[in-house]
């Protein structure tokens, strides 16, 4: 044994701020490069589901600008269908996750690791949207009309409602000049 401890180097610390700072530096380094290249598969699998949905948004009428349709890069990679509804990836980096925002919350639309299931629930949320903007304009024109019918109901009104007064002045005009012709007659026709 006294062999062994005439072996061992006296154990010294050199403690170096340098060496520290290098040292957390690499972590740091290894650390971003880790969650970089998990950002990096999040997009490459949302451009993949915007990819399989090129041939819908080409469908898309021209008119109709609240699609947004497109990967936004960030912390947490999003596909944004429009300004409340938006795809990322989960937490295990294969399952895709719709999801939309309300006025109760956030709510999840569909959670699945299948892309052509994210793709048609896409597509059936777009159509859905489609439709009702086409509700809401057919319920604006209808609207428009039924105002416009009321209001020249009520011109119509102000109208008529607007004659008597023209009708009453005419009629007491008239039986003025009559009881004036009257007066007149019975004065030059009975001389006393």
């Amino acid at each position: 044994m006294s062999e062994a401890q005439d072996n061992v180097v006296p154990h010294t610390r050199v403690r170096s701020l340098r060496d520290a700072i290098r040292k957390v530096q690499l972590g740091e380094a290894e650390r971003s490069d880790v969650v970089v290249e998990l950002q990096e598969t999040e997009r490459a699998r949302l451009e993949m589901l915007a990819d399989e949905l090129k041939d819908v948004f080409k469908e898309i009428p021209e008119d109709d600008d609240q699609f947004t349709l497109q990967v936004v890069s960030g912390s947490t990679p999003r596909f944004w269908v429009d300004m409340t509804s938006h795809v990322v990836v989960g937490g295990d980096r294969q399952t895709y996750r719709f999801l939309k925002d309300t006025r109760l919350g956030r709510v999840v639309v569909l959670e699945t690791s299948v892309l052509d299931d994210m793709a048609d629930c896409v597509t059936e949320y777009i159509a859905e949207r489609i439709l009702e903007r086409e509700k809401a304009i057919e319920g604006d024109w209808f609207n428009n009309r039924l105002r416009q019918a009321a209001h020249e109901q009520s011109v119509a009104k102000v109208q008529q409602s607007s004659n008597w007064p023209g009708i009453i002045s005419g009629f007491l005009f008239g039986a003025a000049v009559g009881m004036i012709g009257l007066i007149a007659f019975a004065w030059f026709a009975n001389p006393v």
